[in-house]
């Protein structure tokens, strides 16, 4: 899979940017929780959306003000895995944990 690192707040006008023209997802993982592990190994397994959404990979450990500043910013409560879709600067979908579904997104995009 070929995700695009989400370290820096400034990036986050980018990405707002980019959801008027294509959906954006953002995938907030845990590196020390084994939950958060298998859902992003099981997401990646299934993820056949490539070309239909831009995919950002959040590190909350080293990142976690990027992870605050996303809360805040779409009013959206911190989880961790947590997916969150956004689409025309607004979120259309978020989930967590088990929730996380490639086979939920495809409905949402």
């Amino acid at each position: 899979m070929n995700w695009n690192e989400l370290t820096s707040t400034d990036q986050l006008e980018l990405i707002a940017t980019q959801s008027e023209t294509q959906p954006v997802l953002i995938f907030k993982h845990s590196t020390r929780c084994s939950i958060s592990r298998f859902a992003l190994k099981q997401f990646e397994f299934e993820f056949d959306l490539q070309n239909v959404i831009q995919p950002y990979y959040l590190d909350l450990l080293n990142y976690r003000e990027v992870s605050n500043e996303i809360a805040d910013r779409y009013k959206v409560h911190h989880q961790s895995p947590q997916v969150i879709v956004l689409k025309n600067r607004e979120v259309i979908y978020h989930v967590s944990h088990e929730g996380i579904a490639v086979s939920e997104l495809k409905k949402i995009v």
